[in-house]
């Protein structure tokens, strides 16, 4: 019999899947598409671009509405069973406006669904895309109507009702008596308010937690830009990772998912000195934007959704890609976490959630990785 005392050293990692909360209709997107609208009706017919591409991808228990309660209870049985520790909802606010909060709302926190499991949030500060499939526009890649500005009272407004709502919640996730929260686009976020302004509202939402009883707040900054990694320290975040890191933005149209994360991989350890903060990598079983674009034939603009497909990902190097993940963060004292992206990206092409040419062994390669070695 194998002694418990062997593996005493080995350091626990948790494991967090990042959630889309947009598989539900809206009012937002009801103006522009019929009522009742999903992104399920592009996800669904989605066509291929080319000989071979795995198109359309299918849940293998189908469609879902995230609204529901009966569908956060399916996800979590999911997610205990096969290792992932929390979810981590993405959260869109503008100002008070929020969009597809009731996939947490009136899902995952109703009455009758599964609120004793852990999650975060991750303020996803660019509102969705008013129009699906996306149509080639000469202009900026990203809609100025979808950015999201702030300042330190709106920063403050925001953490206050987060407090209110979900903080305070005994299964929000912490870090050391901390909540987390996480910034999507936080290269925006110190470029737009400037980092004097930033370090202000920063300050000023961690001195307000601090008065309601809390240890502080765990900040982490997703998708720092290379130029300005070292300034996160600086205004007061407390970690840095990525939403996804897989593909190479402005590289080939095919990028191969073997050859994408032994590049990735290489990476985490610059990232973490650069920056001088704990780096909690973030892994993806893949990336295939398309079923959000629209076809123009053999035409493939340079950008997203149409530019870049990663081809030839598979559970097996996704196990790989994850278990590098674990090593990586258990060797560090400082750092305790790592994250998945995603659960349920569906029209995006990374997910977890069981689909109808793999079954579970997204699922089954991540609850293998957890338990290697313990």
């Amino acid at each position: 019999m194998r002694s418990c005392s062997l593996n005493s050293s080995i350091k626990p990692v948790k494991i967090g899947a990042y959630v889309y909360p947009g598989w539900h209709s809206c009012h937002e997107r009801d103006r522009n598409f019929p009522s009742g609208w999903s992104e399920w009706d592009i996800v669904l017919n989605a066509p291929p671009r080319f000989s071979g591409h795995n198109q359309p991808r299918i849940p293998l228990e189908g469609p879902y509405d995230d609204s529901v309660s009966a569908t956060s209870i399916n996800q979590v049985t999911l997610a205990r069973k096969y290792g992932v520790d929390f979810f981590v909802y993405g959260l869109f606010w503008s100002r008070g406006k929020r969009v597809f909060e009731d996939a947490l709302d009136k899902g995952f926190l109703a009455e009758g669904g599964e609120s004793n499991f852990p999650f975060s949030l991750m303020w996803a500060n660019r509102m969705p895309r008013g129009v699906l499939p996306v149509k080639l526009d000469p202009g900026p890649e990203i809609d100025p109507v979808r950015l999201v500005y702030t300042d330190p009272e709106d920063f403050l407004h925001l953490i206050k009702f987060l407090e209110e709502r979900y903080f305070r919640r005994k299964n929000y996730f912490q870090i050391q008596g901390k909540p987390l929260f996480s910034l999507f686009d936080s290269t925006f976020f110190l470029r737009q308010l400037g980092l004097e302004v930033a370090r202000e509202a920063i300050q000023r939402a961690r001195e307000y937690l601090s008065r309601k009883g809390y240890r502080g707040l765990h900040l982490m900054a997703l998708n720092p830009a290379p130029s300005m990694i070292g300034e996160f320290k600086k205004v007061g975040f407390d970690s840095v990772s990525h939403y996804v890191w897989l593909p190479d933005w402005k590289g080939s149209y095919r990028q191969d998912y073997g050859e994408l994360i032994e590049k990735r991989c290489r990476e985490w350890e610059g990232f973490a000195v650069e920056s001088q903060l704990p780096y909690f990598p973030s892994v993806s079983p893949g990336w295939d934007a398309t079923p959000r674009a629209a076809e123009y034939g053999n035409e493939r603009p340079k950008r997203y959704p149409w530019w870049p497909v990663v081809v030839g990902e598979h559970p097996s190097l996704f196990s790989r890609f994850l278990g590098r993940a674990i090593r990586y963060t258990r060797k560090d004292d400082n750092q305790e976490l790592c994250f998945i992206a995603s659960w349920n990206e569906w029209s995006e092409g990374h997910y977890l959630e069981p689909d109808t040419r793999f079954g579970t062994a997204w699922l089954e390669a991540v609850r293998k990785e957890k338990h290697r070695g313990l």
